[in-house]
């Protein structure tokens, strides 16, 4: 997991705080704004879940707290639901400028109805996936029931809501009338995904129905069976991040990626544009190389010596366990650390010059078991025999030629 603090601005000019959660090891293919739910913030379990899920898959994702909530700045009681929609268009522009466009927007509960209706205004959008949306967000007032009689009297209210106080004013509830998703949803024109509870009690699942018939294709509808509206179980927001994952692979563009084949042991192939990260293909299994960030590669895998160490710990490892095995000794467990670095010889005539320094692997083992002295003095000098060592200590020849 790769995950990135940002700020960015409102169209007010105040400072937005978001996460910006990448692939641990690849460049995102796509990019993901997170709508959170009414009053809720970045930081919310499933929020964190979903977006995980989805970086997990290669997405980038950003979610963010609105105007007024979490670390953002502004007062909640002077936002409403449009102030929410430009939010979101700001989140997008931020990700255009820095980063990508993004083409997936994920919106819960109210946060989904701000989805669709920022959707329909950026352009960059492909798709579209709501959970535990509101049909319409008016829906949102009957968390406020006991309190709107005071508010369109007295034009406030101090709402408690899920233990917390808000703030709410008359401008709020006249901003959500104001808005119909039916008719936003019906010109939308992009895919969507209606995910909802069939036992969420908050929103109930006849909003779910209403938003997919307000809907043109292509639209989908996936269950979350035994969900709360929350998704505070971690297998419920994990699942529902990675069915939006699967689902969002129709609409949005997702580089193919090409399986390197070679007749000889190992293949490394690496784009002009991918900075250090190499493909690679040793044996039957897949993997990356790259270099450090220090050295301007996104460390996305091991870098070339690292590669060789590890040969050399893994095959030590083998090469001793073999041995013992043979043997009938007690070796339950056997760590090999190595690492890489250019020293001075043991033996060095002239330390003080750069030229003397040589390559070397500093090997340390671990033996675990019931092993005498006389074992481990053998099993040490095992080590040193190892195939990869013997390589090490051989002289070997590199045989290049071109394939045209």
């Amino acid at each position: 997991m790769n995950l990135q603090k940002v700020t960015f601005e409102n169209e007010s000019g105040q400072q937005l705080s978001g996460r910006l959660e990448l692939p641990a090891d690849e460049i995102p293919h796509n990019f993901v704004l997170f709508a959170h739910c009414f009053t809720c913030n970045k930081n919310l379990g499933a929020v964190r879940n979903i977006s995980r899920a989805l970086s997990s898959k290669g997405f980038g994702v950003l979610r963010f707290d609105f105007t007024g909530l979490g670390e953002s700045d502004g007062d909640f009681e002077d936002t409403n639901f449009s102030g929410n929609v430009a939010d979101l268009i700001a989140a997008s522009d931020y990700l255009a400028e820095n980063y990508k466009a993004p083409t997936l927007v994920v919106g819960h509960s109210l946060g989904g109805a701000a989805a669709i209706f920022a959707a329909a205004e950026i352009t960059s959008i492909k798709a579209v996936a709501t959970i535990g949306a509101p049909s319409n967000p008016v829906h949102v007032t009957h968390l406020l029931k006991s309190s709107l009689e005071e508010i369109e009297n007295e034009g406030v209210a101090v709402v408690n809501l899920s233990g917390r106080d808000f703030t709410i004013k008359k401008q709020f509830l006249d901003d959500l009338k104001t808005k119909s998703l039916p008719d936003v949803a019906q010109g939308l024109r992009k895919a969507l995904l209606v995910m909802h509870s069939p036992q969420d009690t908050t929103v109930g699942i006849k909003n779910a129905e209403e938003i997919y018939i307000a809907a043109r294709h292509p639209k989908s509808f996936v269950s979350l069976d035994g969900a709360d509206h929350l998704l505070m179980r971690r297998e419920d927001s994990e699942y529902a991040g990675l069915v939006i994952a699967g689902w969002a692979s129709r609409y949005v563009d997702i580089p193919k990626e090409t399986n390197i084949k070679s007749s000889h042991d190992t293949v490394a192939s690496l784009s002009g544009s991918k900075g250090y990260t190499t493909q690679m293909k040793i044996g039957n299994h897949y993997m990356l190389a790259d270099e450090p960030e220090s050295v301007g590669g996104n460390d996305f895998g091991p870098n070339p010596y690292e590669f060789v160490s590890a040969g050399l710990s893994a095959c030590t490892a083998m090469t001793v366990q073999m041995y013992v095995r043979r043997k009938g000794w007690d070796l339950q467990n056997i760590e090999v650390h190595t690492s890489y670095s250019k020293e001075h010889a043991i033996d060095c005539e002239n330390c003080e010059a750069d030229s003397a320094r040589i390559d070397t692997f500093q090997r340390e083992i671990k033996f675990e078991g019931d092993l005498d002295e006389k074992q481990v003095a053998r099993m040490l000098e095992i080590a040193d025999k190892c195939p990869v060592h013997r390589t090490l200590h051989s002289e070997t020849q590199v045989l290049t030629k071109l394939i045209i």
